[in-house]
């Protein structure tokens, strides 16, 4: 499997820790509550576009919203695959977090 960006496992992982389906603008304000930093929409539907081609996760265009001409959402979920990339992603953050830092001599 090929390596996931930070971002992009940053957001697997906002992913995995919901049993909804999540829309961008839901895993923005995820990820700004989990990380006190505000991602742009560019860079969450192109990491988003990312992991969908690559069968991680699968998205469908939700109902139009209900004020006059409002678009409809797009809404996310990991697949199988996506599930079990985002267990690697979270057992190598769990690995790395067991590291000990040694005093510099």
């Amino acid at each position: 499997m090929n390596l996931l960006g930070h971002f992009e496992q940053k957001l697997m992982l906002v992913l995995a820790s919901s049993d909804d389906e999540v829309t961008g603008l839901g895993l923005a304000d995820s990820l700004e509550q989990r990380t006190g930093k505000r991602p742009s929409p560019g860079a969450v539907y192109t990491a988003l576009d990312r992991l969908e081609s690559r069968g991680l996760i699968r998205s469908r265009l939700g109902d139009p919203l209900p004020q006059r001409g409002g678009k409809a959402r797009r809404h996310y979920k990991l697949t199988a695959a996506g599930r079990s990339a985002a267990r690697d992603v979270h057992a190598a953050m769990v690995g790395l977090a067991r590291v000990t830092l040694k005093p510099r001599p």
